[in-house]
Order: structure tokens, then C-alpha cells, then sequence
């Protein structure tokens, strides 16, 4: 998988891996931290991270044409680093209950920038590496491997961020409810009709409360809840330093690659580069890119439904805790050793792994195996877990199947019956599809979030963890086919001048997708629940449906 690439692609894979644990630390919490610190509603604290990531997705445009026009990548690239930093360090500045919203929308402004100046670009640098005929044919998979690099990052943020809470939590004597924000918003508003029941659930918590200090018990967990956050928030800050020092320090490996069209143009030993299209050629390769820009709109409005809906579909629909088996899932500590356990395994009865493959093999097995198994047997028969902790579901499948989706790829291409790249992203298309109808037949006998007034729902109205844990399983398969294999199709069919451009045009597109999840967040309270997951069976269908219709254009010009 790895066996030929330039190193210049495993500088930019550790250092998209660094900022991206950072991102997914903040995402993996903030609707939770908006709707606990402000009592916002589900639209509402939707709508927010919805535009938040427009902004993170539409300002790699911006990005791009600095990069294309001024500045080239690298300098952008760092640009974005150091504002990305400042952007965190605001976020992560703790204030009490109701205080500080400001300063929060300021930082998620900062943030988006720095993002846009950043991600589009360290994937047009990417692309570079993969102009030279030597490396040409592996562009495909040069973007899988570095899209596991996204998300081994993202892997081990819902960890952090619930680690960082309970601590927080627990210097305060309080643990994690994900009953307690609701309630103690509505209590403090004065809307709660059942005082009875929020004593009940904060006498758990601490049992000297009384009806007396129900209050200042609710400003105190919600307080203590939101530092926790904010502390959580800070973890991209020390990530970020961690990116920039791979970054700046591997430069050499990723320098011949750093050349915008423009500044090949006025190098005399690099004009002889530079590539020259007819305005018809151009004009064939941007139809081409808008037509796919427009169908994986609805992908990412599909996929980022991961930080919204469904975390509230974690939080007031799905058990809050588990037992041993199914917390070897939710515990990364014991989840990473099994995996590497069975990987070993793998290596040990592969035929091609040679002796020395075969005897680290067994290694790994036993010894992984005996770290899971000393982490599986501390556990207790009941565990509880944070809502944001199903985010972790998606980084790690990636992580896991982007081998086997490779193989299988090169395995199709030496039969000579490898899909093409536009073709790989209608089947993504198809497999979302197949992904949310998972959810709709889990919530068909639930009740809808309106029936509920924004509550979590009776512990016997609460589903199974596997509803979601399987969803979260066809979705990554389908990001596989889609995702990495579009940022390639891009870097492949943008015309030269326009490159770091292009490459934001794909996360314009994303952007346009993160719009319409505040949308879909919209309609949490006003249909069946049930109906939120089929809206999106159906749009995710029709994209599909228009993706193959167009499929013969787009594979003409992929093959130009």
C-alpha cells in the first residue's frame, strides 16, 4: 500500500493527520457545547455548525486563488497553520453559562480561515508529487493513503474530547448525564414542568442536593460541563504545533512539488514545465468537475449529519451505556490492540508475509492480543459512554478498510475491470443510500424528537448502539468510494493553472453540503423520525441516478 509513493506524500499524510485530530476534538463535541452552555435548540445548534462549515469548506476557494495567483502552496499551507492556532486558542478560552458567545463565533470565523487557507492546498501539493510520470499511475491511491491519514487523526478525537471531560467533570465531583443539560436550561428558564424528576437525576450526582439549590446545582453542572468543552477545544491547539513542526521541518521532501503553474512560468528551469490547455480543453475539464461538484453536495449533506443529527440520535434515542463486549468498541485503548491483534493474525497465515512477516505477525497477535484482553477484563459490567463517542466509528473503519478497499481495487485493475473514478463515486452515492436506510428501519417505532419536547427519550424507548455503529460502517465504505477517489479525480482533470482553485471547488462543493445539514437539522422537530433518515435515502438516490446518467462524459474526460 505504501511501496512506492515519494516521501513528500508522508509529510503532507502526518501533517493533514496532526490538524485533523485537532478539527475533529472541536466537532466531535460542539453541538453538545452549544446546546449545554447556551440552551440552543437542535435547529439552532445545527444551523450554527452548519455554517461553520460552509465557512471551512467555501474559504479553500479563497485559499486556492491566493496559492494559484500569490503566495504557492507551501506558504499558504503555513498561513493557515498559524491561523488555524489562533482560531483554537479562542475557542478554547473558558466563560460562564450564557457569556462568551461573541467570542465563540469569532473563533469558529478565525478557524474556518485557516482551514480554507490550509486543506485545499496541502491536497493540490499532493497532487504535484503525482505529475511525474514515475508516480502517475498510483494517484488514486496516493489519495486513500492520505486520506487515512485524515483520519487516523480523527480517530482518537472523540477519546480526547471525552477524556478531557470527565476529567474536568470529575475534579468537580460530577460525571457526565446527557439528561442534565436539557433539564438544566429548562429549569433555569423556568420551562420545566417536572422539577420532581431533574432533583432526582442531580441527587446522583450529588445527593445533598435539594429543591432549594436546584438552581445553583444546574449553573454549576452546566459551568463545569462548558470548561470541559473549552478545555476539549484546546487539544487542536497542541495538535496544530505538531503539524507545523512536520511540516515546516520535512520541507525538502515536498519542495520540487511546491510550484504553482505560474511560478514554473517565470523559473528558467522550470518553464519548460509548464502545461498549456486550448479554452475548449479547459472549458470540458471545468463542465466536468461542476457536474461532479454538484452530486457530492449531497454527500457531504448526508455525511456530516455525523456531528448533528446523529449525535442527537446518540444522545436522546440510542443506551447510554454498554456492556463488556460492546465497550471494547467504544474504548479506543482496547479497540486499537484488538485490531492490531487481528492484524497480526492476518500476517501470520498469509502465505506471502515471508519468515520474518510471519514470526512479527505472531508477535503482534499474542502480544496485542494479550493488551486487549488485560484492558477487556477491567471493565465493568455496565459502561457508560458520551454521545460524541460514535464519531470514532468512522476514522477507525477508515482506518481499517482503506487496505482492503485498495486490494480490492488493484485486484479489479488486474483483471482489467477497475471502475473508474467517476463510476467509484456513483457507487459511493448508492451505498449512503444504503447507509441511512439502516436508520430509517431502527426508528420506525420510535417517537418523534417533537413527541419527546427535545428530552432524551424512556430507557424503554431507547435503541441498540449496532443501529448506529452499522450506519457509521456502510458510510465510511461509501466515503471510500467517493471521497478520496473525488480529491484525485480533481487534481487529475483541473487544468494546470487552476489547480489549488479546483481543488477549492471540491470543498465549495462540501460547503454547499454542510449548508443544507442545517436543514436536515431543521426538520428534527417537524417530521417523524423515521422521515429525517429518508430524506436523505432519497436525495443521496437521485444523486446516484444523475451521476450515472452524466457517467460517459465525465469518463472521457478522466481519460484526456
Amino acid at each position: 500500500m505504501f511501496k512506492g509513493h515519494p516521501k513528500g506524500l508522508f509529510v503532507a499524510f502526518f501533517a493533514n493527520m496532526g490538524e485533523r485530530f485537532g478539527f475533529y476534538t472541536m466537532v466531535s463535541i460542539f453541538v453538545l457545547f452549544m446546546q449545554a452552555k447556551y440552551g440552543l435548540s437542535a435547529a439552532a445548534a445545527g444551523s450554527i455548525y452548519a455554517t461553520f462549515l460552509v465557512g471551512v469548506y467555501i474559504f479553500p476557494l479563497l485559499g486556492g486563488f491566493l496559492a494559484d495567483r500569490f503566495l504557492g502552496y507551501g506558504r499558504t499551507i503555513s498561513l493557515g497553520l498559524v491561523v488555524m492556532f489562533l482560531g483554537y486558542i479562542l475557542l478554547a478560552l473558558p466563560t460562564m453559562m450564557n457569556t462568551g458567545f461573541v467570542l465563540v463565533v469569532a473563533a469558529l470565523t478565525v478557524v474556518a480561515l485557516g482551514t480554507g487557507l490550509f486543506k485545499g492546498n496541502l491536497q493540490a501539493l499532493v497532487g504535484n508529487l503525482y505529475d511525474d510520470p514515475k508516480y502517475s499511475p498510483l494517484r488514486d491511491r496516493a489519495f486513500t493513503v492520505f486520506y487515512m491519514g485524515i483520519n487516523i487523526g480523527a480517530m482518537f478525537a472523540p477519546t480526547a474530547s471525552e477524556a478531557v471531560s470527565n476529567w474536568i467533570l470529575g475534579r468537580a465531583n460530577l460525571f457526565y448525564d446527557a439528561r442534565i443539560p436539557a433539564l438544566a436550561n429548562d429549569f433555569l428558564k423556568d420551562k420545566l414542568a417536572d422539577a420532581a424528576n431533574f432533583l432526582n437525576i442531580a441527587q446522583a450526582q450529588d445527593p445533598q442536593v435539594t429543591m432549594e439549590t436546584l438552581g445553583a446545582f444546574a449553573t454549576n453542572y452546566i459551568n463545569q460541563l462548558s470548561k470541559s468543552y473549552h478545555f476539549g477545544f484546546g487539544v487542536a491547539c497542541l495538535s496544530l504545533i505538531l503539524s507545523m513542526l512536520i511540516f515546516w521541518g520535512f520541507r525538502k521532501h515536498y519542495k520540487l512539488a511546491d510550484m504553482t503553474e505560474r511560478q514554473k512560468a517565470k523559473s528558467e528551469a522550470h518553464k519548460d514545465q509548464v502545461v498549456e490547455l486550448s479554452p475548449e480543453q479547459t472549458r470540458e475539464r471545468l463542465v466536468a468537475l461542476g457536474l461532479v461538484f454538484g452530486v457530492v453536495i449531497f454527500f457531504w449533506m448526508a455525511f456530516h449529519q455525523s456531528a448533528v443529527t446523529m449525535t442527537y440520535f446518540a444522545r436522546d434515542y440510542t443506551v447510554p451505556s454498554v456492556g463488556k463486549a460492546a465497550n471494547l468498541f467504544f474504548d479506543m485503548v482496547g479497540l486499537l490492540p484488538a485490531f492490531l491483534s487481528v492484524l497480526g493474525l492476518v500476517f501470520l497465515v498469509k502465505k506471502s508475509s515471508g519468515r520474518l512477516g510471519r514470526v512479527l505477525g505472531g508477535a503482534a497477535f499474542v502480544g496485542f492480543g494479550a493488551l486487549a484482553y488485560l484492558r477487556y477484563s477491567g471493565y465493568a459490567a455496565v459502561n457508560p459512554f458520551q454521545p460524541q463517542m460514535f464519531q470514532h466509528f468512522n476514522p477507525f473503519f477508515i482506518v481499517v478498510l482503506t487496505p482492503i478497499i485498495i486490494g480490492l481495487f488493484g485486484w479489479l485493475n488486474r483483471k482489467g475491470k477497475e471502475p473508474s473514478s467517476p463510476r467509484k463515486i456513483g457507487i459511493g452515492m448508492l451505498i449512503t443510500a444504503v447507509a441511512y436506510t439502516i436508520l430509517v428501519i431502527g426508528s420506525l417505532s420510535l417517537a418523534s424528537p417533537k413527541a419527546l419536547g427535545g428530552l432524551v427519550a424512556p430507557a424503554d424507548s431507547q435503541v441498540s448502539v449496532y443501529w448506529l455503529i452499522s450506519t457509521y460502517f456502510m458510510l465510511t465504505v461509501a466515503e471510500l468510494f467517493l471521497s478520496p477517489i473525488g480529491i484525485s479525480f480533481v487534481s487529475r482533470v483541473a487544468p494546470p493553472k487552476y489547480k489549488g482553485t479546483m481543488q477549492g471547488g471540491w470543498f465549495a462543493a462540501t460547503a454547499a453540503g454542510n449548508a443544507l445539514v442545517g436543514v436536515i437539522a431543521w426538520f428534527w422537530m417537524r417530521v417523524p423520525l423515521w422521515g429525517v433518515w429518508a430524506i436523505l435515502v432519497g436525495a443521496c438516490l437521485l444523486s446516484a441516478a444523475f451521476m450515472f446518467a452524466v457517467m460517459k462524459r465525465l469518463e472521457r474526460v478522466a481519460r484526456s
